[in-house]
C-alpha cells in the first residue's frame, strides 16, 4: 500500500478506508480500463485523475486511456451529447460513418489494452462504439453515462441504443435519467476530492491575492459561476440575474470562470457570447482560465459569497458540490443532479429563470446569518453523500456485481 487512502482517513473516518480495504481485496490484480475522450477540462477527467491512483493503492491494476479525433469527431459527439440532453436536432449519416472510422482507429491502437482487460470503463457517447469493435474481449464492458439521458432525441438514442446493448451493465448519475435496457443498470452519482487542489482548504492570503489580481473589490458582494462555456451552463441567464439583482439591491460582483474543453467545439462561440453581454461592465469578470487553474478556482468559490450554477441541463454539477464543500450555498438551476444536491431552504435554492435567480440572490444577501446556515448544511450533505471515497466503493462494489453475475445474488 502506498498510504494514499490513509490520508482520506481524518476526512471520513477510518472505518470507511477498512471498508475500501475489503472490498478491493477480491479484485485486487485485476486490469481496470477507463476509456473518454479527454485528459483535461471536466468533470470526468477531474475524477479520473483522483479515482486511477485509488484503485491502484487498493491493488488493482487501473489504467485510463484517452481516444483521439478531429474536428468532426467531436461536432459528432457534441451533437450527441445535446441530442441525449434533448436538444431537437439530427446528425447527418456522413458524421455518423465518421464517428465509427475514427473510434475504428482508436480500437486498432488500444485493441491489447482493452481485449486483455477484466473490466473496461466506457465514458460517455464519445468512446461508446469500441465496444462494437471488440466482439472476443473476454472482461465485462460496462458504459459510463455522465449525462442526463432522461428525454434523449429518438435519432440519435435508437442509434447509440444498438452499441448500448452490447455491453454487460450501464451506469448513471441519477435514477431519471436510465434508459431501459436489458443488462443490469446501476445508479453512481459523482463525486468531488477533498484532497484537491481544487477542493483543499487555502491560506487567507492566497485567497486574498485574487482580489488584486482580477480587479475585485473585497468591500462588496461577489457570486460567481464556475464551469465550461456551454449554452446548456446557461452564463448569459447568469449575467441578466446579476443585472436585475444588482439593479434592486446592493453594488454586486460577478465572476464567470471557466475553461474549455477537447472534445468541446462549441466553447469559443459561447464565450463570445458572453462576453458580448458583459459588454463593458466592469463589475462582470469573464475568466477563461487553462484546464489547471484549479487552486484559483478554489479561491474564487471560496471568496464569493453565493455560488450559480443556473444550468438548463446538468448530469451533476460537480461545481455545485465543490461550492458546498466550501460552505457556499447554492442558487441553481431546477435541473439533473442539482436537484439532489440543492435543497431548497436548506442548501441553498434551484431556479427556473434569471428573474428567479436575481430574487434568491437578494434574499440571501439581505440575510447573512442564514447565508451561513446554508452554507454549513451544503457542507455536511457533501461529507455524507458526495466524497469520492464513496464513489470508489460503489464503483468495487459495481465491479464486484458484474463480474459475479447472479452469484450469490438475492432478487426482490
Amino acid at each position: 500500500m502506498s498510504g494514499i487512502l490513509n490520508e482520506y482517513a481524518p476526512i471520513v473516518g477510518e472505518e470507511i478506508i477498512d471498508q475500501l480495504r475489503q472490498l478491493a481485496e477480491p479484485l485486487r490484480g485485476l486490469k481496470i480500463v477507463h476509456v473518454n475522450s479527454t485528459r483535461e477540462g471536466g468533470g470526468v477527467a477531474e475524477i479520473l485523475h483522483r479515482l486511477i491512483p485509488l484503485k491502484q493503492d487498493l491493488g488493482l491494476d487501473a489504467e485510463w486511456e484517452v481516444v483521439t479525433g478531429d474536428a468532426d469527431f467531436f461536432l459528432c459527439t457534441k451533437k450527441m451529447h445535446n441530442t441525449l440532453q434533448g436538444n431537437r436536432e439530427t446528425i447527418s449519416d456522413d458524421l455518423l460513418r465518421h464517428y465509427e472510422k475514427i473510434n475504428a482507429a482508436n480500437f486498432e491502437r488500444l485493441e491489447n489494452t482493452l481485449t486483455e482487460a477484466d473490466i473496461v470503463f466506457i465514458h460517455d457517447p464519445q468512446p461508446l462504439f469500441l465496444a462494437h469493435l471488440c466482439p472476443d474481449r473476454r472482461g465485462k464492458w460496462i458504459w459510463r453515462c455522465h449525462i442526463d439521458a432522461s428525454h434523449p432525441s429518438r435519432q440519435v438514442w435508437r442509434y447509440l441504443k444498438q452499441f448500448i446493448a452490447g455491453y454487460d451493465a450501464s451506469v448513471y448519475s441519477l435514477p431519471a435519467f436510465a434508459q431501459p435496457s436489458d443488462h443490469p443498470l446501476y445508479v453512481i452519482p459523482p463525486s468531488i476530492d477533498p484532497l484537491s487542489e481544487k477542493n483543499i482548504e487555502l491560506k487567507e492570503s492566497e485567497i486574498n491575492s485574487l482580489y488584486s489580481r482580477y480587479e475585485i473589490d473585497p468591500g462588496r458582494p461577489v457570486i460567481s459561476q464556475i464551469s465550461r462555456f456551454d449554452r446548456f451552463k446557461d452564463p448569459v441567464g447568469v449575467i441578466q440575474a446579476y443585472q436585475m439583482a444588482r439593479s434592486f439591491g446592493p453594488p454586486l460582483q460577478l465572476i464567470l470562470a471557466g475553461g474549455s474543453a477537447s472534445d468541446d467545439p462549441e466553447g469559443a462561440e459561447v464565450l463570445e457570447e458572453v462576453q458580448a453581454a458583459a459588454a463593458d461592465d466592469p463589475d462582470i469578470h469573464v475568466l477563461l482560465l487553462p484546464p489547471d487553474a484549479h487552486r484559483i478556482i478554489n479561491g474564487i468559490q471560496r471568496l464569493s459569497d453565493i455560488v450559480l450554477q443556473k444550468s438548463l441541463k446538468e448530469g451533476f454539477g460537480l461545481t455545485v458540490t465543490e461550492a458546498m464543500w466550501k460552505e457556499k450555498p447554492i442558487i441553481g438551476g431546477d435541473v439533473g443532479g442539482i436537484c439532489i444536491q440543492v435543497v431548497n431552504h436548506l442548501t441553498g435554492f434551484r431556479v427556473n429563470t434569471p428573474e428567479g435567480a436575481a430574487l434568491r440572490i437578494r434574499y440571501l444577501l439581505k440575510d447573512r446569518e442564514l447565508l451561513a446556515q446554508y452554507g454549513k448544511t451544503a457542507r455536511l450533505l457533501v461529507l455524507e453523500n458526495y466524497l469520492l471515497t464513496r464513489h470508489l466503493r460503489e464503483y468495487l462494489t459495481l465491479m464486484l456485481a458484474v463480474l459475479r453475475g447472479s452469484e450469490n445474488r438475492i432478487e426482490f
